[in-house]
């Protein structure tokens, strides 16, 4: 097992290194000119030439690659033109947002995806089961601004049950261990700034899990089928085993390995950014900032977010995959 962590571990870089080239190119075809958004249009040419110099612009571009990827090698994804501070300081400042936002959105959807998909696949052709599959085909077709959008004026503006747009910043007070704040207020057992992240937190999660609760629901609908109808099933079944306990203990956990490779993907391409939901609802995450960045050319924090998702995309795989090996004893590397 730990061989073959080393070995996906090694891979990584070819990954990263391919992932680089493509986004540095990618991002350096937008058009517009750095220099000219971070100056303004009454900046003379000879300013914008000096800054262009001093951001290495006037380079090659393979010259700025190689330049990019010897920096990027020792840990120094450059400075943001916006803000100005280190690439890797505004993601680790935007992480805990989107880690809070992605893990919530993600529990939703796996407690309600496999509660659906096992009820569904549990009584096959039944209203249920149609009520199901008709929730998961909306969930996964309907889009997250318009659902957003619906959930900001009624759950906010008619019906005055969440608040919105915003994360609730954290109190002063509140001692900052995690970044998270339902986290670090109940580890301060603040329950009044919990309830008051939750609140401000609810609405975007929900908009956010419709897809991923939707896929997953699907998956385990299908796998539970599949296992429902093996023999050891059967045999449980003749023995006596109650209907409960026969579709919990023997049939959801022979049906997980393809549960829990969809909700891999889904969790690393959530925490990638979910840049529709997280700018709607203002959330200060990863997806925030990247939107921006598009905007305003700004090319290190462009590349800096892209290569975060990259690397967190392939690690949740190699999670996922040693989880194989833990829930099916059949599985070996």
């Amino acid at each position: 097992m730990l061989t073959y962590i080393a070995r996906r571990l090694g891979q990584l870089i070819p990954v990263l290194l391919g992932v680089s080239a493509i986004v540095f190119f990618t991002v350096r075809m937008i058009p517009g000119d750095p220099a000219q958004i971070i100056l303004g249009e009454n900046a003379t040419a000879e300013q914008i030439a000096e800054l262009r110099a001093q951001m290495g612009l006037d380079e090659p571009i393979i010259v700025q690659y190689w330049l990019f990827l010897g920096r990027a090698l020792q840990g120094d994804l450059g400075e943001s033109v916006v803000s100005g501070r280190p690439v890797v300081t505004e993601l680790a400042a935007r992480l805990p947002a989107t880690l809070e936002l992605t893990l919530a959105a993600l529990l939703i959807a796996v407690v309600v995806g496999i509660a659906l998909g096992t009820l569904a696949a549990s009584r096959p052709h039944s209203l249920l089961d149609k009520v199901a599959s008709v929730f998961a085909v909306a969930g996964v077709s309907m889009p997250i601004f318009w659902l957003a959008m619906i959930f900001m004026v009624v759950l906010g503006v008619n019906l005055h049950l969440l608040p919105f747009p915003g994360r609730l910043p954290a109190a002063e007070s509140l001692p900052t261990v995690t970044g998270l704040n339902l986290v670090d207020a109940l580890l301060a057992g603040d329950w009044a700034m919990f309830r008051a992240s939750l609140a401000h937190l609810t609405m975007p999660a929900l908009a956010l899990a419709t897809i991923p609760c939707g896929v997953i629901m699907r998956m385990t609908r299908s796998s539970m089928r599949e296992t429902l109808a093996e023999d050891f099933i059967r045999t449980a079944r003749a023995k006596g085993v109650s209907p409960l306990v026969t579709t919990v203990r023997h049939g959801l956990r022979n049906s997980m390995l393809p549960v829990i490779t969809v909700i891999g993907l889904q969790l690393g391409l959530l925490l990638g950014g979910a840049v529709i939901t997280e700018t709607i609802f203002s959330w200060p995450g990863i997806g925030q900032i990247a939107y921006q960045a598009v905007f305003q050319r700004d090319y290190a924090l462009i590349q800096g977010v892209v290569l975060y998702a990259s690397l967190l995309f392939v690690l949740v795989n190699l999670v996922v995959d040693v989880l194989y090996a833990v829930l099916d004893p059949r599985v070996r590397y």
